[in-house]
């Protein structure tokens, strides 16, 4: 029989007797991983290198900077030496870790008979591993940068009135003024901390608000033609708001423990928002927002690293590590505005 099965007529021979093929499909299979694309933990703030996991860095006072004081000089005498004082704050990089364990002998079933790379247990644990360390460096983006209560500059939308203090009409509102609003914050921002906001963070639901929002709609409508017809985008949305970025925060995750109905959630507030100033990689005598500093653990070159070792003797078992090791910072309130409920 197994000779017969090594051409088609056998085979097609084998299926008119009853038999069903069981062999399963080389080319796809079905995993609910993300689209790589979709986590933005590394694409917001920039990744600053350190040496150390505890350390210090400079912040230089922006009263001294920012006042003028350049004085007459007297007639055969000088001025007084201007002051520019500063302070230092810490950062602490922690450890995080995962392991998945392998079966070394239940592996052997997979190469030697021959099944689809996609069940190879090495193949798919390490993409597992790599899948949970951007997860979870996007959940700590969400508790550290987006979410109410982290910045000191914050609005809140309402739903109808006259908008108060800190307060402003939900995108989702005709009569809010998307341009009008943005401009307004970006004024703020460039009077409080001498910068104007280059990235704009929009949750999921807060996107698809903005995106359909009447005074947007009528910016771009003109834009289009029958074979390219208008569309509203990030890459629109970052031109007509005036950033140089537009992100949609829309990974999602599981929230529901081990052994309970899955509860999926987007990793960050869906009707929130976060405009803020960063620079493209770290830099002297520059501010920013925020930070991510990241700690090498291994030596290696990588504060994210993936690993393999053999388990106990006897136990016929080897383990997939993942590594990372972050301390993400907000060095700046001046340079961000957060909105919640925009929807």
């Amino acid at each position: 029989m197994r000779d017969n099965m090594n051409n088609a007529a056998g085979i097609m021979a084998a299926i008119a007797k009853g038999w069903k093929p069981n062999r399963y499909l080389s080319n796809m299979s079905m995993a609910a991983f993300a689209d790589p694309k979709d986590y933005v933990a590394t694409k917001i703030f920039p990744m600053c290198p350190v040496s150390t996991t505890t350390g210090f860095y400079y912040e230089f006072l922006k009263g001294d900077i920012s006042r003028d004081n350049v004085q007459r000089k007297p007639a055969f005498g000088k001025v007084q030496p201007a002051k520019r004082g500063h302070t230092d704050k810490t950062y602490k990089c922690e450890v995080d870790q995962i392991l998945v364990g392998v079966d070394e002998i239940g592996a052997l079933d997979y190469s030697r008979s021959g099944a689809p790379a996609s069940i190879d247990p090495r193949r798919s644990s390490t993409r597992f591993v790599n899948e949970q360390m951007l997860l979870h460096l996007d959940l700590l983006f969400a508790e550290n940068f987006f979410k109410t209560g982290v910045w000191d500059n914050e609005f809140t939308g309402i739903s109808s009135g006259v908008p108060g203090a800190k307060e402003f009409l939900k995108f989702t509102d005709a009569n809010f003024d998307p341009v009008h609003f943005f401009d307004e914050r970006k004024r703020e921002i460039r009077l409080a901390g001498r910068r104007t906001p280059n990235k704009l963070c929009l949750g999921y639901d807060t996107y698809l608000g903005l995106k359909a929002h009447p005074d947007i709609l009528e910016r771009v409508k003109y834009g289009g033609s029958t074979p390219n017809p208008a569309t509203v985008n990030e890459n629109v949305l970052a031109q007509l708001l005036g950033f140089n970025e537009v992100h949609v925060l829309m990974a999602t995750h599981n929230k529901a423990d081990e052994g309970q109905p899955d509860d999926m959630d987007f990793i960050c507030e869906s009707d929130g928002a976060l405009m803020c100033y960063v620079t493209d990689h770290p830099q002297l005598d520059e501010p920013s927002a925020g930070y991510t500093f990241t700690w090498d653990m291994l030596g290696n070159g990588n504060y994210m690293a993936i690993s393999t070792f053999e388990g106990d003797p006897a136990t016929h078992a080897e383990f997939v590590e993942g590594l990372l090791s972050t301390d993400m910072r907000k060095t700046s309130d001046d340079l961000a505005c957060y909105l919640s409920k925009c929807v």
